[in-house]
């Protein structure tokens, strides 16, 4: 419900974007994930559709946490790939939110730096693409193939922090 293609930290929030036949009419496309599959934690993968809006992004990234805080759900703030906006402002809101609520951060963006063009297509905005195939020395220079292994890795090291496992 609440991952979708062109989502942002108000897309999100906006009643009017939830999947009418899964949610109830006044849910947010959050609130409806949140009833639906009651997780424990949430990745959030947010800030490329929003670099030229800083301000309403933070607004809104803070609703969003302070909701799944609100319902014991431990949120983990993933940077994004791309430097659209030309100064890292939105990676560094992202952390400093991370830092300011103390949740775990993932960062994604430094997870993609070795990699040919950064792991970005020509655009500089969208990510290669690459088969989940993390065995496959090829896939393994896309973005999305370390998107998804690292996304894996944040999880288990935030479950093992939170279980005391090690």
């Amino acid at each position: 419900m609440a991952a979708k293609r062109g989502f942002n930290a108000n897309r999100i929030l906006d009643p009017a974007l939830r999947k009418t036949a899964l949610c109830k009419s006044d849910e947010s496309p959050l609130i409806c994930e949140l009833r639906l599959h009651q997780p424990s934690f949430a990745i959030l993968s947010l800030g490329t559709n929003q670099v030229w809006q800083p301000d309403e992004f933070e607004k809104g990234m803070r609703q969003i946490l302070n909701i799944l805080l609100s319902k014991n759900v431990v949120p983990i703030l993933s940077t994004k790939g791309d430097n659209l906006e030309g100064d890292h402002r939105i990676n560094r809101m992202i952390a400093c939110l991370a830092q300011e609520y103390d949740v775990p951060l993932w960062n994604f963006w430094s997870a993609i730096q070795p990699l040919p063009n950064h792991g970005l297509q020509p655009d500089f905005e969208h990510l290669t693409y690459g088969i989940t195939d993390f065995g496959d020395a090829h896939a393994m220079q896309s973005a999305w193939t370390v998107r998804n292994l690292t996304a894996l890795q944040a999880l288990d090291a935030v479950w093992r922090g939170v279980t005391g496992q090690s």
